[in-house]
């Protein structure tokens, strides 16, 4: 696209400041204060997470607990209160969900308001940072790059201002804006600095009309959850026809005792409900909120974690991510017989002329500081309107504001016209005047970009870019900055050379993905053999072969070959970066976005996990669904560490769950095939369900876990799950006919409840001794903890009383071990079966 040079004004006109006409002062505390008593504010708060009332409400009015409910209150009807033990439980696991949710909240909550945009609004003349919130209508906002805009206006300043809507419109392309031209809340600036009148806040913004759908607590796609969905849903279908048989069946069989026939029929019911699975979700997700939150990681969106965990390619923007912001000069080489001294004041002007340096125009201000004669205060200075900033064409992020007002008077000059850096472009430019009404205007930015191929200064370039330095071009532009190619005919003057600074951590970084099977990209708008040596002395694999993107081919499935070849990229686009996360997301990629520059917000909105730095860019931090508060890329692997272990272990647990469910609804339909009494009652299943599953379940859910994330979870868990239920269930009423056939007289119903107990007790521990693999001490020790809270329950006289279980006599006792023997041997093999028939 064309871009213009002139800040909101056409070819030929006079700028306002020339005009000698004064910078808008905003609003006066006064105004701001009458605003305030109307309600005119932007009231609209930035949400982190869930209300502490939407957190109870999803935790307690559930399916599930409505289910369970219904059946507690039938228990305390017909009694006895140990019956109702299932209750008690369902309540304490309501508690701890509630409480932990409410502790992540709390994380979220304190995270995000470290990380909230403060926008600067100019009042009594002065400008000053504020939260979102304290905007009121009419104030004036001012824009620099990066910012986003936070609520709607109307452009009144302009200095090159280059917004993008893509995020609103799905134009791809930013759009110039000049005074009088509205702005929408949700864009970002790309270029250039400006200010605007707040002519819309609160709910009338337009993105305010979006909250519900941005919000920062949103459920992106989630296979875990909407697997679990998925299997309760099924679970629900499987449960109304086999209640209903039981409780029919039930009510047929105990017809001489009503009340032991609505014991037995709840006891058969209330195991098909595997609502700590829910639970223990909630708990995982909000744990692993809480612990990266002690990092420094804030979790916009919840279900992030667990999509890190499932990226196998990260890709990986240079500066800021792999290199700290800050640069020093290296050297500066005149060219062509410039003058060093004129290099030297080309320089100091295009810094002091500068008041948002990013980190290479810092270098270079700190290398060559203007001095107080060479800022002239005069309110009519182009800086005055908050010019532009000079970004270097490498660096993709501004860096923050440096504290400098006034237009430069650098032996006379004074900045007249700016031109904006644009990630497209690669370069940057400032036109200035002399007393004798001379103008000149100056370019810097990529020497590739700035000179014509086979140029022998891109030789000693080439070289210095090898050696992981970063080359800037100061040229000469004969053509002005008005015209389209302002760079065509540019003539060198001096190469500016940087030295980056490596970040002391990213090298066990990339080892960590290099372990864990995670391919990282470097993708950068830097020269591509710069990227490959800062690679290379990262010890990153594949850095000795760079890419210059431009040579990149445009067809998707030719970009997605080229990038499976190679692993560093120079010289990309902020399109080519979006089309680079496509194309490997066409070949089946999941893949997480770094960055922390507006040229990064496209991709990073495309990504499957887009991850920004805490002191990049508004634009960044709002489409980004990770945001790491210390700017460290160290942080990555633990936010990659902590989805494995909340998406591994929910799927360990969910395997305890999901077998007895499946056991549960055999049960019910083999006792009502049968005509028979239910085995257990529901103290029974209480007790088994705590000790197999409930409570190891809990330990095991939090425990640490570094295997890589697989898709298809549900086919997964249920190629375990069902066969282990059918085993399970099958075994267990084998033992219950078989003591029916065994024992005689009044308290034979006990001890037959007694003796399929036993055998299901057994598995259920077969089953959890395979789920707690691999083992470690604490496993072990969990898995014979269980045990021997049963054997106490099994020689506690008055445990036995009140969980009606006692062994009678040894013949029955050990069949039932022997079935339990055999049973778990069919476990392994079943186990084993599916493990080599659908390896992972």
């Amino acid at each position: 696209m064309t871009h213009r040079t002139h800040t909101g004004t056409e070819a030929g006109e006079t700028r306002p400041e020339a005009q000698g006409l004064a910078r808008a002062s905003g609003l006066t505390s006064a105004e701001v204060a009458e605003r305030v008593a109307r309600g005119e504010i932007n009231d609209i708060p930035v949400r982190s997470s869930r209300s502490a009332s939407d957190i109870i409400r999803a935790n307690v009015f559930t399916r599930f607990n409505a289910i369970i409910g219904v059946l507690f209150l039938i228990i305390l009807v017909v009694g006895p209160i140990q019956d109702g033990l299932f209750g008690f439980v369902i309540v304490a696991n309501t508690g701890i969900g509630i409480i932990q949710e409410l502790r992540a909240k709390k994380t979220l909550d304190s995270l995000a308001v470290i990380g909230e945009a403060r926008p600067s609004v100019r009042r009594d003349g002065t400008s000053a940072e504020i939260p979102t919130g304290d905007i009121v209508l009419g104030d004036l906002v001012e824009l620099r790059p990066g910012d986003k805009c936070v609520v709607d206006g109307e452009v009144v300043e302009a200095e090159g201002l280059e917004i993008d809507e893509s995020l609103l419109t799905g134009e791809a392309d930013p759009v110039l804006k000049r005074p009088g031209d509205p702005v929408m809340s949700g864009s970002f600036v790309v270029a250039g600095s400006g200010a605007f009148t707040a002519t819309k806040v609160g709910r009338e913004a337009y993105a305010a009309q979006l909250a519900e759908e941005a919000s920062r607590f949103t459920l992106v796609h989630s296979e875990l959850r909407s697997g679990i969905s998925q299997i309760l849903k099924y679970i629900t279908w499987m449960m109304i026809p086999a209640a209903i048989g039981l409780i029919l069946s039930q009510l047929v069989v105990e017809n001489n005792d009503f009340n032991e026939a609505i014991r037995r029929m709840v006891a058969g019911i209330v195991p098909m409900v595997p609502e700590g699975l829910v639970l223990l979700t909630s708990v995982a997700f909000a744990i692993g909120v809480i612990r990266l939150g002690r990092k420094q990681c804030l979790v916009q969106e919840l279900p992030a974690i667990e999509g890190l965990a499932r990226v196998d390619v990260v890709c990986l923007d240079k500066t800021g991510t792999l290199t700290e912001g800050g640069m020093d000069v290296n050297e500066v080489r005149p060219l062509g017989g410039t003058d060093e001294d004129q290099v030297t004041r080309v320089l100091t002007a295009l810094g002091a002329s500068e008041p948002h340096p990013n980190a290479s125009l810092q270098a270079i201000i700190e290398s060559y500081p203007p001095s107080p004669s060479q800022l002239d205060s005069q309110p009519d200075s182009p800086s005055d309107a908050q010019p532009d900033s000079q970004p270097d064409p490498q660096s993709e992020s501004p860096s923050p504001s440096q504290p400098q007002s006034g237009s430069l008077n650098q032996a006379g000059w004074r900045c007249t016209d700016t031109l904006p850096f644009s990630s497209a472009r690669k370069y940057s430019g400032a036109s200035f005047r002399e007393p004798d009404g001379t103008e000149h205007s100056w370019l810097m930015g990529a020497p590739d970009v700035l000179l014509a191929k086979g140029d022998p200064i891109l030789a000693d370039v080439d070289r210095l870019d090898r050696e992981g330095l970063r080359v800037l071009l100061l040229a000469r532009a004969e053509n002005g900055l008005e015209a389209p190619g302002a760079a065509e005919g540019a003539v060198p003057a001096a190469l500016v050379v940087l030295e980056q600074r490596l970040r002391p951590d990213a090298t066990a970084t990339l080892e960590y993905f290099a372990q864990q099977d995670v391919r990282t990209k470097v993708i950068s708008g830097d020269n591509a053999v710069s990227v490959g040596a800062v690679a290379g002395k990262l010890g990153m694999p594949g850095a000795e072969a760079p890419v210059d993107a431009r040579k990149l081919p445009k067809d998707q499935e030719a970009m997605a070959e080229s990038l499976d070849e190679h692993a560093v990229f120079g010289r990309v686009t902020p399109q080519q970066k979006r089309d680079m996360v496509a194309a490997l997301q066409s070949r089946g990629h999941t893949v997480a976005m770094t960055g922390d520059g507006v040229n990064d917000v496209l991709a990073l909105k495309d990504a499957d996990i887009g991850v920004s730095m805490g002191s990049g860019s508004e634009a960044t931090k709002a489409v980004a669904q990770i945001v790491l508060l210390n700017n460290s890329f160290a942080t990555l692997p633990s936010v990659v560490a902590e989805g494995r272990r909340v998406i591994g272990n929910i799927e360990r647990v969910a395997n305890l769950f999901l077998t007895k469910t499946v056991y549960s609804v055999l049960l019910a339909l083999l006792v009502i095939c049968w005509q028979i009494p239910y085995p257990f009652l529901p103290r029974h299943l209480t007790l088994l369900s705590s000790l197999t599953i409930g409570i190891p379940a809990f330990f095991l859910a939090l425990a640490p876990n570094r295997e890589r994330a697989k898709p298809h979870f549900v086919r997964r868990v249920m190629r375990y799950a069902v066969p282990s239920g059918i085993i399970a269930g099958t075994a267990t009423f084998l033992t219950y006919l078989l003591a029916r056939h065994h024992y005689t007289g009044p308290d034979a119903l006990e001890a037959e409840t007694s003796a399929a107990t036993l055998t299901l007790f057994l598995i259920a521990m077969w089953v959890l001794a395979i789920v707690a693999r691999p083992y470690t001490w604490w496993r072990i020790g969990l898995v014979l903890t269980m045990a021997c809270a049963f054997l106490v329950v099994q020689v506690t006289p008055w445990l036995q009383h009140f969980f009606a279980l006692k062994l009678i006599g040894t013949t029955m006792p050990w069949a039932a071990v022997g079935v339990a023997a055999v049973a778990g041997l069919l476990l392994e093999l079943a186990w084993r079966w599916v493990a080599r028939k659908f390896p992972a």
